[in-house]
């Protein structure tokens, strides 16, 4: 069947990155807190990926519905402009 193309893969040592709100003992993600939102959303302003932000999966939900709430309320942008 299909043959796979090119050499072994490298792997790169994986440095986890502990999750900022863990770290700081944040009880939830606030939406109002949009300086803090931005730190995970990209200049074009998607939601970065966790292993990019290095967020543990429920900070990582959490992140990204308060981001989207706050889009609602107009105080994150959909896109840059």
């Amino acid at each position: 069947m299909g043959r796979k193309r090119g050499g072994p893969r490298r792997e790169r040592p994986v440095k986890p990155k502990p999750c900022v709100f863990c770290k700081e003992d944040i009880a939830y993600v606030d939406y109002k807190d949009y300086n803090t939102l931005r730190r995970f959303t990209s200049e074009r302003g998607k939601i970065r990926a966790r292993r990019v932000t290095g967020l543990c999966p429920q900070h990582q939900r959490e992140a990204a519905v308060a981001i989207k709430r706050a889009r609602e309320m107009a105080l994150l942008a959909y896109v840059a402009g």
